[in-house]
């Protein structure tokens, strides 16, 4: 029963019981549950209570009265400013274990399995430097800091957006998720924009201005690095200072370009690009392949892990070298290729065509004849029956949905396969137990779950369940 006492703006002192999807810390006053913003498990917080709904409320931590004995001293200036890394000062073995929790809880839930249990956690190993991609945001609106006087100079940032805001860019030093020559271009990059006043920040407000993002992709396992600079107009001249410097002065950069957005909404992907230097690529291997990744391809974004990722796959799959897979949500293709030497045919299916020209490209790349992709918008295809007669019934189906999951049409469909196995990769626990739901409705059980940790010191969470027919 939701008790009286609790009102939007009021403050009460907390206990933090556990964490939950998303990173905020869950409390519980006569078992009323408050999400609490900024706040570990063992930790007993003075919260104030910004939101009320009937079933819960949402407090922001005001003062930390009693320190977790889980906590850790977080080793990034900007924690608990920059967005990025919520549970950075939450040790890693408890992040873990909060993590796997959120992933049972859903389960149980959501999906009404009431005895769900993982199998497996695979904890990442390193847990700093290890994200391949950042993208970081030129602007004239820096986020100025509670200890900065009040005149200080706030007419350009380089950085990341500050949690809620679109218009405000939170000055990043050092990020401790990237490789460490990230910071050392970052740094680079800002001394030289802000000593040529040309190279003017992009005002999302006004629309006036020139730089918008700074991308940085590396090949972990390839020691190759990209830099891409997103501008809001064609001017390699005017650009000049800051890449003639930046290749002068980082001489590992194997490939620049500059992509050109025109339009207002902010995003790093441009209408068209320009190769700067180098090829408009960096190759990467996962396992024993080799991929080509551009500015914009999909890619996963810890490369260590992400094979991980793709060896848990492969077990759960338990592929003969007999088999018929179907890669739904196929992207790159990357899944179904790294499965490909243990199937008799792999068929990946995508909606975004560059995406399919991506994975034919890796297909060729790596000599693999046996994977086929096509175009297809998932929604309906196999409803409609747009699936050419010629392709053979699967007998294991791999899913690799968006953080939404399936439409209801194609969780209602999948059955109809009748594959042998499903192996559903999701990277949010909520949607994945609501589609394992419907799978339990329609004759699949569960036979394995694993969680692996993508993305350590951040709420995101990657599990891999194994279904097959009961």
């Amino acid at each position: 029963m939701e008790p009286i006492s609790v009102k939007k703006g009021q403050e009460l002192d907390l206990s933090i019981e556990s964490l939950a999807y998303g990173g905020n810390g869950i409390a519980k006053v006569d078992n009323f549950v408050i999400f609490v913003k900024g706040a570990i498990p063992g930790q007993r917080v003075k919260a104030r209570i910004y939101k009320k709904r009937k079933g819960y409320a949402e407090a922001r931590t005001l003062q930390i009265l009693s320190e977790s004995p889980k906590a850790v001293e977080a080793p990034c200036d900007h924690f608990g400013v920059c967005g990025g890394c919520k549970i950075q000062n939450l040790s890693y073995d408890e992040q873990l274990k909060e993590k796997a929790h959120q992933v049972e809880d859903a389960f149980r839930r959501l999906g009404g399995f009431k005895d769900f249990k993982l199998d497996n956690m695979v904890g990442a190993d390193p847990v700093f430097n290890y994200r391949n991609k950042m993208e970081f945001t030129f602007s004239p609106h820096r986020w100025v800091l509670e200890s900065e006087p009040k005149d200080v100079d706030k007419s350009f940032a380089l950085g990341l957006h500050i949690p809620g805001r679109y218009d405000k860019i939170l000055n990043i030093h050092e990020c401790h998720i990237q490789p460490e020559i990230g910071n050392r271009i970052l740094s680079l990059a800002r001394d030289v924009c802000l000593k040529h006043e040309e190279l003017k920040p992009y005002d999302p407000k006004t629309h006036i201005g020139f730089l918008r993002c700074l991308m940085l992709r590396y090949g972990v396992n390839t020691d190759q690095i990209m830099v891409n600079i997103v501008t809001a107009y064609d001017d390699l001249n005017k650009l000049s200072p800051l890449t003639d410097t930046l290749l002068d002065q980082v001489p590992e950069i194997t490939s620049m370009v500059n992509n050109v957005n025109t339009r207002k909404a902010d995003v790093a992907f441009g209408e068209y690009e320009t190769l700067v230097y180098g090829h408009p690529f960096i190759e990467e291997q996962l396992g024993n392949l080799t991929f080509e990744v551009s500015s914009n391809s999909f890619f996963q974004t810890n490369t260590i892990q992400g094979e991980r990722l793709y060896d848990e796959t492969a077990k759960a799959a338990g592929l003969t070298g007999e088999d018929i897979v179907f890669d739904l949500y196929c992207g790159t293709g990357t899944i179904g290729l790294y499965l490909s030497r243990q199937a008799k045919e792999v068929y990946g299916f995508e909606v975004i065509r560059s995406a399919i020209e991506d994975a034919e490209q890796n297909a060729e790349r790596n000599k693999i004849a046996n994977a086929q992709f096509y175009k297809a918008n998932l929604d309906t295809y196999f409803k409609t029956g747009q699936l050419p007669r010629r392709i053979p019934k699967p007998d294991v189906v791999i899913i690799d949905p968006p953080r939404a999951g399936m439409h209801p049409d194609m969780t209602n469909y999948l059955h109809k396969f009748k594959a042998k196995k499903i192996v559903y990769v999701s990277c949010n626990p909520t949607t994945q137990a609501r589609d394992a739901k419907v799978l339990g409705e329609n004759g699949y059980g569960i036979k394995s779950a694993v969680m692996v940790d993508m993305f350590p010191h951040t709420p995101h969470i990657e599990s891999i369940v194994l279904f097959s027919k009961v």
